[in-house]
């Protein structure tokens, strides 16, 4: 038999040198590319405003980024008792219990279980212009839709027309206070008038993610209702005000039999993560960091508001961390492309309002960037 030139040994010789030039050759390129996924692996880029999913980048709070860190230590271990600590500090807050409190990953988790439970049954009743992400995950396996109230020259929401609009046909209400996109809240009384009203013939469901942003939480809140035990829920979230958004922990409050009948479409704790829920309870009764966030927030309001009367625009009176500007004739595509030249992140067109454009807050500097860009983008546009 004709030799190879191939022994045993050689073979495995070669393959370890080529094994090890390989392995150095891997660990060059991570160690060249390591600098720059470093740059954008958590967040924005450096030199980018990122203004396009009312985000809080002052947070996660000292005391958070403390907690989070202590929790990851244990992160072998599926979340139990601290999920439970923060259904009772939530569930304490407002005067109820363990059991009308549940925890999901973001407030996106139980406004979709809401959704999907509702449209077993009927239509979601909303305005035309909200936050419908979890509306539409709900229903599109199911033979009822998003039934939409007309739209108004204000873009308000229209609580006669809405009351009107109830019927047999309709499993649940839908009310986003203060508004996403729009980002205007509607006068407490009111509201809480028509959630009792409706509440009566049908599930009454208020997303409050931007509750703490308000002139007043306390009075603009609907929770009370739950405790009245009305069919009214309340889904609120700690992406907002406590900077926690990439951290995922948000909560609905309801009558345990709501959460009972929806529970069948989530994961419980089990979704929840150590780090995120530990984050949540440093966070929660920090009354110092809320303030902080919330004067920043309405600063970068402040600047971007006497930035767009500057320029000859207007915008909603906003009660949020975002504000949505009417560019007039402008299409709100071409602007957001034109931001982005300039790297500014914003939002483009909602639905078929090709001429409003919505713009978060972010850190001062990032608002900054998004005010001595806007003539250009404008100019872009016209």
């Amino acid at each position: 038999m004709k030799s190879t030139g191939f022994s045993r040994r050689s073979f495995f010789a070669a393959s370890a040198a080529l094994g090890g030039s390989a392995l150095l050759a891997s660990k060059a390129v991570q160690a060249d590319a390591k600098p720059a996924m470093a740059k954008v692996l958590y967040g924005p880029p450096p030199g980018v405003a990122k203004l396009n999913a009312n985000e809080n980048p002052y947070g996660p709070s000292p005391a958070a980024l403390k907690a989070m860190a202590e929790a990851t230590s244990s992160g072998a271990y599926y979340v139990r008792d601290s999920s439970q600590m923060l259904r009772d500090m939530i569930a304490e807050k407002h005067g109820l219990t363990r059991d009308h409190v549940m925890l999901s990953s973001g407030s996106s988790g139980v406004l979709t279980y809401m959704a999907l439970a509702s449209a077993q049954n009927g239509s979601i009743l909303g305005p035309d212009l909200f936050w419908d992400t979890t509306a539409m995950m709900g229903t599109r396996n199911s033979d009822f839709g998003i039934k939409r109230l007309a739209k108004r020259p204000d873009l308000a929401i229209d609580l006669a027309a809405m009351e009107q609009a109830l019927g047999d046909d309709v499993a649940m209400v839908h009310v986003t206070n203060p508004n996403n996109p729009t980002g205007s809240a509607l006068e407490a009384q009111a509201l809480r008038k028509f959630c009792v009203k409706a509440s009566a013939s049908t599930m009454v469901l208020v997303d409050e993610a931007y509750n703490e942003l308000t002139d007043n939480p306390d009075a603009s809140t609907m929770v009370p209702l739950v405790k009245e035990g009305r069919n009214v829920a309340v889904a609120r979230t700690f992406s907002k005000i406590f900077g926690l958004a990439g951290m995922r922990v948000g909560y609905l409050i309801a009558k345990p039999e709501i959460l009972e009948n929806i529970g069948q479409y989530g994961l419980g704790d089990y979704g929840l993560n150590q780090a995120g829920v530990a984050g949540a309870i440093a966070s929660y009764g920090d009354e110092a960091f809320i303030a902080f966030s919330k004067a920043k927030i309405l600063e970068g309001r402040e600047m971007i508001a006497a930035a767009i009367k500057e320029n000859g625009l207007s915008a909603l009176p906003s009660q949020t961390n975002f504000m949505f500007v009417n560019l007039g004739a402008g299409d709100a595509e071409k602007f957001r492309a034109a931001m982005a030249a300039r790297n500014v992140l914003i939002r483009g067109i909602y639905r078929d309002y090709t001429n409003w454009s919505r713009v978060s807050m972010g850190k001062i500097e990032d608002v900054k960037r998004y005010v001595d860009a806007l003539p250009y983008a404008m100019e872009a546009i016209t």
